[in-house]
């Protein structure tokens, strides 16, 4: 199976992007007060690009043999993901304000950025540690 680890990680990758444009985008809608972010097709769209990304890292983890809870950054990003979905939550349906849903949407898009910063570095701390002495 570790013949198939490129085209898995290429599709994680994507899967990431995907996700992370998708959010960025609907987030910016809601924000301007529309109504199409919140349509059924894009929410069924997120939630199968999401399921492709989870595969896609679970295969990943398997293939490495590298896991949450073992592995200090897989670990780190597991807890951010948790951290990002349910500021995802309240930045799109559940924040009560406008400002409520402004606050947790840029803050998801920090999380976001520091999944990736924890992904592309292998470090805890993503690209801060360069700055944590």
């Amino acid at each position: 199976m570790i013949e198939f680890y490129p085209q898995i990680r290429l599709v994680h990758i994507a899967a990431v992007f995907a996700s992370g444009g998708l959010f960025f985008l609907r987030g910016a809608g809601v924000q301007l007060g529309a109504q199409w972010p919140m349509v059924a097709p894009l929410r069924y769209l997120s939630y199968t690009i999401d399921t492709v990304l989870l595969t896609a890292a679970l295969m990943l983890a398997s293939l490495l043999h590298q896991y949450p809870f073992v592995h200090a950054w897989l670990t780190v990003k597991v807890l951010l993901l948790v951290v990002y979905i349910v500021l995802g939550m309240f930045a799109l349906r559940r924040g009560r304000t406008r400002m409520a849903r402004l606050g947790c949407w840029v803050l998801a898009l920090l999380v976001y950025a520091l999944i990736v910063s924890v992904a592309r570095t292998h470090h805890p701390l993503g690209l801060l540690h360069r700055w944590a002495g």
